[in-house]
């Protein structure tokens, strides 16, 4: 019986994690989609509703053209792994400066990094003792999701 609950445990964590990521890939799929969509809606709108092969073209693939022009004519595997590696990070970067950022001037500074770690010591520390306590951590491990710290009251966090 062990063993059978042992597989059935593994299999349930596999199924997890591919669903997780599965998930993820959609979710990646429908922004290019709706990128897409969005460049080629203004494509459409700065040439009065109708886009030629070169409008198009220039809509779709710009950023990737000029990887390659950029590149010599050629984009080896790993050019491309390192310009699409680059533009996540600098996303990722670009989000955290604006939740951050309190001057709102695109820098960090000391006093905008403790101003936020203030900001979730508060929320946290729900009797206003002035230290956090197990049972006021948020449930379900989900400390490390910014997004519920950003909108005042939000019960995931008790």
């Amino acid at each position: 019986m062990r063993k059978t609950t042992g597989l059935a445990l593994a299999f349930v964590a596999l199924a997890g994690a591919v669903g997780t990521t599965a998930y993820a890939e959609n979710n990646a799929s429908a922004r290019m989609r709706e990128d897409t969509m969005m460049r080629l809606d203004k494509a459409m709108k700065d040439s009065n509703g109708t886009i030629s092969f070169d409008q198009f073209s220039d809509a779709m693939n710009a950023r990737l053209k000029k990887l390659v022009a950029d590149n010599g004519g050629k984009l080896t595997v790993a050019q491309l792994a390192d310009a699409l590696e680059k533009a996540r990070f600098e996303e990722m970067a670009k989000r955290i400066v604006a939740r951050y950022d309190t001057k709102g001037d695109g820098t960090l500074t000391t006093e905008d990094i403790t101003g936020r770690e203030k900001k979730v010591f508060a929320m946290l520390d729900r009797n206003n003792d002035g230290k956090i306590e197990r049972n006021e951590l948020p449930k379900n491990g989900r400390m490390g999701r910014h997004r519920q710290w950003d909108g005042g009251d939000d019960d995931s966090m008790q």
